[in-house]
């Protein structure tokens, strides 16, 4: 999943980030009788990395091909990969670290969830490690910035392996098939999308079933609405979710829902079927973010071609506060380090693999990251130009939707949303209203 906003607004520039070190490592499955811890021995360190992507894509697939080169030339060093179903990825985390069995590195989300990690003492300070291994002159101050956000100022414990801009992706061959053009205004793209509902066209290509691409609709239109900050000031209690412009945002998102604008069966798409969708032509807008690109870059899976893929800023909305250059940016789906598994040992590695990782990530795979790219390739794909110029335009950054929720609050967004484009009985109201009073709930208890 890609996920994740920053905390407070801050000004970007091209962004460049280093990470962290850790250590040696343990594991425990979920559910059934615990896994053996990886114990090493004296001459030997195991790096364990739990993540919900694939070895072999993204992210995940540099990693693991430079700790590889590392391990053929310290073969004392072993380095082990182990997938999580995003579904299920907050849950395991949760209970490794209520076992003080973390990994030595495993992906989490960088907001509420990883602040319980961070109290608890189980999350290794970054900043501090990078200094000790003499690479904090490799961490961009705006990426430190938008990380320590997400930890609410407490420091930087996640490190982003993408950094990333969303906005609404569109086919370039429909648009102008159908006299369409890129709009400018919420009104502008509905009536592009009933032009193509018309048509036979689907207009959005959606992931319902990953739940959050819907609340991140909403979360779109409101940062119109009430301003790049909106989701900072629920969180800090100034807006309530009852406000009318979020009431406005979930109307719109559940009228688009019910008019069929995401396709039948929303809610059974999952985020490999969204990207089909929109990659082979069948629908024509896509709101996700810049993490996208390794798809868009792909030629087995673009069928329509990277020239025809188009991007556009969410549009504004009438007596809004937001502005164009005004996105909701974040380091996607980051990753964390366990402190009680940081050795100098897993120092050296880090220091191997994430001194390399930004180029590799650029060159392989032509990923926008939150490292310093020494040499940008020539052959860098458009789409990839594209994206890091925009992130260079970013005036102010804004929270994802659920970035300071609870997790119980976060799943109540997420679950109630499938409900909100389906069932015109369940009204924007009652959607906002239950998150309302968990939130209030949650702030009573000190969540």
């Amino acid at each position: 999943m890609g996920q994740t906003g920053g905390g407070r607004l801050f000004r970007l520039p091209v962004l460049r980030l280093a990470l962290p070190a850790l250590s040696a490592l343990l594991l425990a499955s979920c559910g059934g009788a615990p896994t053996p811890a990886l114990v090493p021995s004296d001459d030997a360190t195991t790096i364990l990395y739990l993540s919900s992507n694939k070895e072999n894509e993204g992210s995940s697939r540099i990693i693991s091909e430079l700790a590889r080169e590392y391990q053929n030339e310290h073969p004392s060093v072993r380095y082990k990969f182990e997938n999580v179903s995003e579904s299920d990825l907050n849950q395991r985390v949760q209970l490794l670290a209520a076992s003080n069995d973390l990994p030595v590195l495993f992906s989490y989300q960088s907001g509420k969830p990883l602040l319980d990690l961070i109290d608890s003492n189980a999350a290794l300070d970054l900043e501090r490690t990078f200094a000790d291994l003499g690479m904090a002159d490799s961490l961009n101050p705006a990426a430190v910035e938008l990380l320590k956000a997400y930890a609410e100022g407490k420091g930087l414990y996640a490190l982003p392996l993408e950094m990333n801009i969303e906005g609404f992706w569109y086919n370039k061959t429909l648009f102008a098939k159908y006299g369409l053009h890129e709009p400018r205004t919420w009104d502008e793209m509905l009536a592009a999308a009933d032009t193509l509902k018309r048509e036979g066209v689907q207009p959005f290509a959606v992931a319902g079933k990953e739940k959050w691409p819907i609340t991140r609709l909403i979360n779109a239109y409101a940062i119109r609405k009430l301003g790049v900050d909106a989701m900072e000031k629920v969180d800090k209690g100034e807006l309530s979710l009852a406000d009318p412009g979020f009431v406005e945002a979930a109307d719109v998102v559940q009228r688009m829902g019910l008019q069929g604008y995401f396709g039948s069966r929303v809610n059974t798409i999952d985020m490999g079927s969204s990207v089909n969708l929109f990659l082979q032509g069948k629908a024509a807008m896509f709101y996700m973010g810049s993490w996208q690109l390794r798809a868009f870059n792909d030629e087995a899976q673009n069928k329509i071609g990277a020239d025809n893929v188009g991007f556009f800023s969410i549009p504004l909305v009438q007596d809004g506060l937001g502005t164009l250059d005004e996105y909701p940016v974040n380091a996607g789906l980051t990753t964390s380090f366990s402190k009680s598994s940081y050795t100098p040992e897993v120092g050296d590695w880090i220091k191997y693999v994430f001194e390399r990782y930004g180029d590799r990530a650029m060159s392989e795979l032509g990923m926008v990251t939150g490292f310093n790219v020494k040499d940008v390739p020539e052959d860098a794909p458009p789409l990839t130009r594209m994206v890091q110029g925009k992130i260079g335009e970013v005036k102010k950054g804004a929270l994802w939707f659920e970035a300071r929720f609870s997790t119980k609050a976060q799943l109540l967004a997420w679950d109630n949303a499938q409900l909100l484009v389906t069932s015109a009985g369940y009204s924007p109201k009652d959607y906002l209203g239950e998150l309302q009073r968990q939130l209030e709930a949650d702030r009573k208890a000190g969540r």
